[in-house]
Formats: C-alpha cells, sequence, structure tokens
C-alpha cells in the first residue's frame, strides 16, 4: 500500500482509522504533494454541481473564503463547476486545497483542469486511490466520494440537483459519521427531496453567514496524530 511518486505509506495511515473508517477506506491510497495535509489540521469538503448557477459559484467563494481565512483546509473532487471554485478560491487566497481524484494521478478529469492539478500537486495534495493506468468508469466517482467524505471531517453541500452525484457523498459523510451542512439555498427548493431527507438523517441547514460560528463545534475526527 505504498503510495506512487511519494514515500507516503498508507499501511500505516490506515491503522489508525477506526475498525468502521477501515470498512469504507480504499485498499490503496497514492498521493502526490503535501503529505502533511492529508493529517493535520481540519478539513472541509466543499461539493457541488458541475453545472452551477450564478449563486452557487458566489456561495461556494464565500464558503471557501470563510475556511481558508480559518485555517482549515479546503477538500473537493477537481471536476467541473463548483469543486473547481473551490480548489482556486482556496489556492487564491493563500490556502491549502486538497483534490481527491476519480481517475489516477497523472490524468485530470475533466482534463481543462490538468493546469489546476499541475498547481495542486506542485503546492498542496493529490489523492487516488486508482493506480496509475486504471482506466476511468463511472463507478470510479461515487468511490472518490466515499473517500473524500473519509479524509474530511465535515462537508458541505454547495448545490446539487435531484439526481445529482454530490448526494453521494453527503451520504457517505453522514454513515460515517462526520458533519454535513447542506446550503439554505438548496433546502428551500421545493423540487428537491434529498436534502430534507438528509436533514432527518443529521445533516444541517447552512448559510455562508453562518459559517463562522459553526466552525467551532467541527471535531477533528480526521486527526492522525499517532501516524504524524
Amino acid at each position: 500500500m505504498t503510495g506512487t511518486m511519494s514515500t507516503f505509506n498508507y499501511q500505516a495511515f490506515f491503522g489508525t482509522f477506526t475498525d468502521f473508517e477501515k470498512k469504507f477506506a480504499p485498499k490503496d491510497l497514492f498521493i502526490e504533494g503535501d503529505e502533511s495535509l492529508l493529517y493535520s489540521g481540519l478539513k472541509v469538503s466543499i461539493v457541488g454541481s458541475r453545472k452551477p448557477s450564478e449563486q452557487g459559484i458566489k456561495d461556494a467563494e464565500c464558503l471557501t473564503s470563510v475556511l481558508v481565512q480559518n485555517g482549515i483546509t479546503v477538500v473537493s473532487g477537481l471536476a467541473e463547476g463548483i469543486d473547481s471554485v473551490g480548489h482556486l478560491t482556496a489556492i487564491n487566497n493563500h490556502g491549502k486545497t486538497i483534490a481527491v481524484l476519480g481517475t489516477p494521478l497523472d490524468k485530470a478529469y475533466p482534463a481543462k483542469n490538468a493546469d489546476l492539478l499541475k498547481k495542486i500537486k506542485e503546492n498542496h495534495l493529490a489523492v487516488s486511490q486508482f493506480q496509475i493506468g486504471y482506466p476511468t468508469k463511472k463507478e470510479n466517482f461515487p468511490m472518490r466520494n466515499r473517500t473524500m467524505a473519509l479524509i474530511s471531517d465535515a462537508t458541505i453541500i454547495v448545490e446539487a440537483s435531484e439526481t445529482s452525484g454530490t448526494r453521494h457523498q453527503g451520504w457517505e459523510a453522514l454513515r460515517l459519521g462526520r458533519l454535513v451542512f447542506i446550503m439554505k439555498s438548496v433546502v428551500d427548493k421545493n423540487e428537491l427531496t434529498w436534502p430534507k431527507e438528509m436533514l432527518k438523517y443529521g445533516a444541517q441547514e447552512l448559510t455562508c453567514e453562518l459559517l463562522p460560528e459553526i466552525l467551532y463545534d467541527i471535531p477533528n475526527v480526521t486527526a492522525r496524530l499517532a501516524y504524524a
């Protein structure tokens, strides 16, 4: 379980997971970049639609800026839309970001994010459970979302449709006992059923204005001090 392009020892890192977390952890994890981001400090996932609205983009920028101002690492999936906004906003505000890929480390998806992936590898951290040469498949991305939920202390869903793959991340995070926040603008959409369902299982409603107040309530469950 040794990571490609790094001396990262995944077997040792895997050993720090609880027995329950181990059931959902990938069998391999490959990394490139600043390994310390994986096991130190608070990490919050910013996830959402690949085709966000103007309001969704503004919300992602606002949320990411607040996280960076509070020294929190922004985690996302390098996808088009909200993911890209989260990564870029973190970088542009001199924060830190982790990209969790649904492809091997040598491949950006979408391809137009190749330069963004290069920046993240050089100054931040890229993570993948898929070894070099593994084909890009549709099922890779729900698997990626599970891993993203696992290495994050909380997940914020910025914007997502009724059929969006972003829902997978929310459910995986709730299953793992992580905090899940859903933007109020999403909860208020009557045509969406999944936000109200997630609220029943412990997700919380959020606005950007409220984010600073709840940051202190996010437990740093991913801090792997024994490994570090």
